[in-house]
């Protein structure tokens, strides 16, 4: 059974991508603390069944349908966020889509909806929500990087370079913002078993490459990363921030 912190109760709470996959984790996570959680995706139908079966626990979470690539959309989706359930105190930028992409056949087009879907739409979600916790002088922002960029991953030159350019990002918030009690993070996480990543990757030749490189010689669960989130989000992580965590079983 994961804990409980008591001072997430009531915190209102903002996780994009939250439809599917780690996203949902966390949505799920924060609805157990009693948090009013409101999240964004532009997968209806999976979003939709998430809301409704949160709602036969009696654990009510807005859905906001909105692609992330439009700023303007992400910024009205916050906006009625804020309206229906409180000002944001903790921002989850989870959104991100993996997909490969050959390097030769990289259009410019192409490489700016890489960025516009992995990077760019973290930096407004920050700036929607930070005036907010300027003002309340409280609030924790985490941004989800991961190890791609780290282990020299190929194939997707995009994606890794959107991901390690959120470590740069996460820094700068941290540094701007921590006069104002408000907390940025991100989190890198491995290899973890979504149902996408098991039906897209998942081999007896991947899987001998994960036990090969994790020390930790076992699937890495949605869980375990929604967990590491939900108590970065709490008080009992308190003087953490402008620091980059990696939650990958030992990858690297």
């Amino acid at each position: 059974m994961a804990a409980i912190y008591s001072d997430l109760a009531g915190k209102v709470v903002l996780v994009t991508g939250g439809g599917s996959g780690i996203g949902e984790t966390i949505v799920r996570r924060f609805a157990e603390q009693g948090c009013r959680v409101a999240f964004i995706d532009i997968a209806r139908d999976a979003s939709e069944t998430l809301v409704a079966e949160l709602a036969e626990k009696g654990q009510a979470v807005q859905f906001e349908h909105t692609d992330l690539k439009d700023i303007a959309a992400l910024r009205a989706a916050v906006a009625r966020i804020s309206a229906s359930l409180g000002p944001v105190g903790i921002l989850i930028n989870n959104a991100a889509h993996d997909e490969r992409h050959p390097t030769p056949e990289v259009t410019p087009e192409y490489w700016d909806d890489r960025i516009a879907v992995n990077l760019k739409h973290q930096f407004f979600a920050a700036q929607a929500v930070l005036p907010a916790m300027q003002e309340a002088r409280e609030g924790v922002i985490i941004n989800f990087g991961s190890i791609s960029w780290m282990i020299g991953q190929g194939g997707m030159a995009a994606y890794t370079a959107s991901k390690s350019a959120i470590l740069g990002l996460t820094r700068s918030l941290a540094r701007d913002y921590g006069p104002y009690n408000i907390r940025v993070n991100a989190i890198a996480p491995g290899w973890i078993m979504t149902q996408r990543q098991i039906d897209k990757w998942l081999t007896p030749e991947s899987l001998k490459e994960l036990e090969q490189r994790q020390c930790l010689k076992r699937k890495i669960m949605p869980d375990e990363v929604a967990r590491f989130t939900v108590f970065l989000a709490s008080e009992e992580a308190s003087a953490c921030t402008n620091q980059h965590y990696v939650v990958d079983g030992g990858w690297i």
